[in-house]
C-alpha cells in the first residue's frame, strides 16, 4: 500500500477530513509530511477530538527505534479501540506491552508510543497486512464517527 492508496482510502469514508500540514498553514514544523485523519462531516478540524488515525513519515522525539527515516518508510497509526487491540495484541491496552521492534514492517503491531491507549500500527503496509490496515482504518472511523454523534447528539447518514 501507498501513502496515497491510504489516504484516498479513509478520505473517500462520509465525514471524514483529511489534514496534510505544511509550510505556511500555520502548522508546526514537525506535522509537515504527515496526514492526519478526523470524523469531521462540517469539514473542520474539531477542537474537541484527537484523528482517529495518522500517517508519519519521520521519527517524532521519543520514537526513533521505528526508524522511519528510512527512504520509502512510513507508518500508520490507527486509534483501534480497545476490542480490536486485544484481538491483535492479545493483551488489553493497558497492560504492559510484551518489548518488540516498532521498525518492523507489514506487520500490526501495538503503537510503540500510544499502545496504552489502544493505538496499533503499521510500518508499511503490505501484502500481509494490507487488507487487515484497511478494516481497521474503517473500525477507527466507525468509532470517531459514534463518539462524535454521541457528544453532538447526532447522527449522520
Amino acid at each position: 500500500m501507498t501513502i496515497e492508496e491510504i489516504i484516498n482510502h479513509v478520505a473517500d469514508l462520509d465525514g471524514v477530513l483529511a489534514v496534510r500540514p505544511g509550510p505556511g498553514d500555520g502548522s508546526p514544523e514537525v506535522s509537515w509530511g504527515d496526514t492526519f485523519f478526523y470524523y469531521a462531516p462540517d469539514g473542520v478540524v474539531p477542537t474537541t477530538a484527537q484523528p482517529f488515525a495518522t500517517i508519519v513519515v519521520k521519527n517524532y522525539p521519543g520514537d526513533e527505534r521505528s526508524r522511519l527515516e528510512r527512504p520509502d518508510t512510513f507508518r500508520v497509526n490507527i486509534a483501534a479501540g480497545t476490542q480490536a487491540f486485544v484481538d491483535w495484541i492479545g493483551h488489553p491496552p493497558r497492560e504492559p506491552a510484551v518489548d518488540g521492534d516498532p521498525s518492523v514492517t507489514d506487520a500490526v503491531m501495538a503503537h510503540p508510543v500510544y499502545g496504552s491507549l489502544g493505538w496499533l500500527a503499521v510500518v508499511n503496509p503490505g501484502r500481509r497486512t494490507g487488507a487487515a490496515t484497511r478494516e481497521l482504518l474503517r473500525d477507527a472511523y466507525r468509532l470517531a464517527r459514534a463518539r462524535h454523534e454521541r457528544r453532538t447528539g447526532s447522527t449522520t447518514g
